[in-house]
C-alpha cells in the first residue's frame, strides 16, 4: 500500500482516519456515514448561520445522526459519542464489533 498522501500525511490524522476505519469495517455502516456526518454538519451550519430556517437544521442534524447511528446499528458497535460516554460513566460499550475484532494469536 503506498504512503498517504497531501492532508493525510500527519501521524495524528493518520490514527484518526486508522481508528475511524476500524470501527467502521461494515460497507453499509461506511456508506451511511458517508450520507449522514454531511447531513448533520449541514444541520449545525444552518441552525448555527441561518436561524430563521431553523427547523431544516434542526432536521437534517436529526435524519443525519439517525442514518449514523442506524449504521452502527448495523455494524453492531455504540455510536463513538456514547460510547465514550458509557467508558466515563464506567459502563460497558461496544468500540468494534466482535466479529470485526482482530482474533488474538494461541501461544505456541
Amino acid at each position: 500500500m503506498s504512503e498517504p498522501q497531501g492532508f493525510f500525511q500527519s501521524k495524528p490524522l493518520r490514527r484518526a482516519l486508522a481508528n475511524w476505519l476500524e470501527r467502521h469495517q461494515h460497507p453499509f455502516n461506511r456508506g451511511i456515514h458517508l450520507i449522514g456526518i454531511p447531513l448533520a454538519f449541514a444541520g449545525m451550519a444552518i441552525l448555527l448561520f441561518w436561524w430563521d430556517q431553523w427547523h431544516w437544521g434542526l432536521l437534517a442534524f436529526v435524519v443525519g445522526y439517525l442514518l449514523q447511528w442506524i449504521g452502527h446499528l448495523v455494524e453492531g458497535n455504540d455510536l463513538g459519542e456514547w460510547a465514550g460516554i458509557k467508558r466515563l460513566l464506567g459502563w460497558p460499550y461496544v468500540s468494534i464489533a466482535p466479529r470485526y475484532q482482530k482474533k488474538s494469536e494461541p501461544e505456541a
